[in-house]
């Protein structure tokens, strides 16, 4: 019994570690309509310290999809056991 409860404790563990979780939530949204274009930016950090020369914000993204005319911007978060944490703001528009 005392085996079974430990190899259960480690699959439990090990299930655990290569868990992750991602969220995407819309941050804004404006009368311009839905366009066909859209642009990604992404900062990713390790062991829950974020690296800022990377750029995740609204404009860049817009920029790297050539969008002056943003409709929607959402923001998509994933972890990974606090080590690697990723931010991507991603836009829609013309």
């Amino acid at each position: 019994m005392r085996q079974f409860i430990q190899k259960f404790a480690i699959l439990t563990l090990f299930a655990a570690m290569i868990s992750s979780c991602a969220v995407t939530m819309p941050v804004n949204a404006t009368s311009n309509p839905v366009g066909s274009k859209v642009g990604t930016a992404k900062a990713t950090g390790y062991l829950g310290v974020l690296f800022f020369d990377q750029d995740a914000s609204i404009r860049s993204a817009a920029k790297n999809g050539g969008i002056t005319k943003i409709s929607t911007v959402d923001i998509k978060y994933s972890n990974v056991l606090n080590i690697v944490i990723t931010y991507e703001t991603i836009v829609t528009g013309e």
